[in-house]
């Protein structure tokens, strides 16, 4: 499973430096409050588009 979750982030570069550049902002530092809320939809729809790009327990 973690062998398919790091497949997932190789094929994807782009997505996942910005998934670990916004997730890094959000957690260290606190950006004003319109533009975090921002960011955290942008990452909730990367997590959304990893979650079913890898379907990780399809049967």
């Amino acid at each position: 499973m973690f062998k398919k979750i790091l497949n997932g982030f190789i094929d994807h570069p782009l997505l996942t430096s910005l998934f670990v550049a916004d997730f890094g902002i959000l957690l260290f530092h606190r950006p004003p409050f319109l533009f975090s809320l921002a960011m955290l939809g942008a990452l909730m729809a990367m997590c959304m588009y990893f979650g079913q790009k890898l379907a990780l327990f399809k049967a």
